[in-house]
């Protein structure tokens, strides 16, 4: 499972890089086309917005067994070993529901959108929407192997790459 996780945060790690690309080369386009050219492209900022949702959902994958979350970890390093694993894995499996929960309803909402298009690049709705539920899937897939790291005992599974 890790070799798997690692291929997909790889790839999504790279999506990340190219829709950065993106957010850089087009908003500047658009203020240029609006403030020189006096003429600002109706495609640009829906572009711009949807790469960002996309972007945003993908680092989130790529950082979380990284331990770029936002996490509290004084009282849980205050804990003994085996007080503090189990803490970790509620939190594990907390998430995992939350996780879950998205990824079920984002995948209803992006089909409930097939049909709906953007106002100006005329695309379904289902590409933005769809963001959520893959990015949600991934973080899914990563806290599975963490639990699974801490459940077997496999530090270096369980712990973010900073605390190896």
């Amino acid at each position: 499972m890790g070799q798997i996780n690692q291929r997909l945060l790889q790839l999504s790690g790279w999506l990340v890089v190219a829709g950065m690309v993106v957010i850089a080369v087009v908003i500047p386009y658009e203020v240029f086309g609006r403030h020189v050219l006096g003429v600002m492209p109706a495609w640009s900022g829906e572009l711009a917005t949807f790469t960002l949702v996309w972007v945003s959902m993908l680092g989130a994958a790529v950082g979380l067994p990284r331990g770029y979350q936002i996490g509290m970890t004084f009282f849980l390093d205050q804990l003994p070993r085996k007080a503090g694993r189990l803490v970790q894995a509620f939190g594990l499996l907390l998430s995992m529901a939350i996780l879950s929960v998205l990824v079920i309803y984002g995948c209803k909402q992006t089909l409930a959108n097939v049909s709906q298009t953007s106002a100006a690049m005329g695309i379904s709705m289902a590409i933005p929407y769809f963001a959520v539920p893959l990015g949600a899937f991934l973080m899914l897939l990563v806290s599975i192997e963490q639990v699974l790291g801490l459940f077997l005992g496999n530090e270096k599974q369980s712990l973010p790459d900073e605390k190896r």
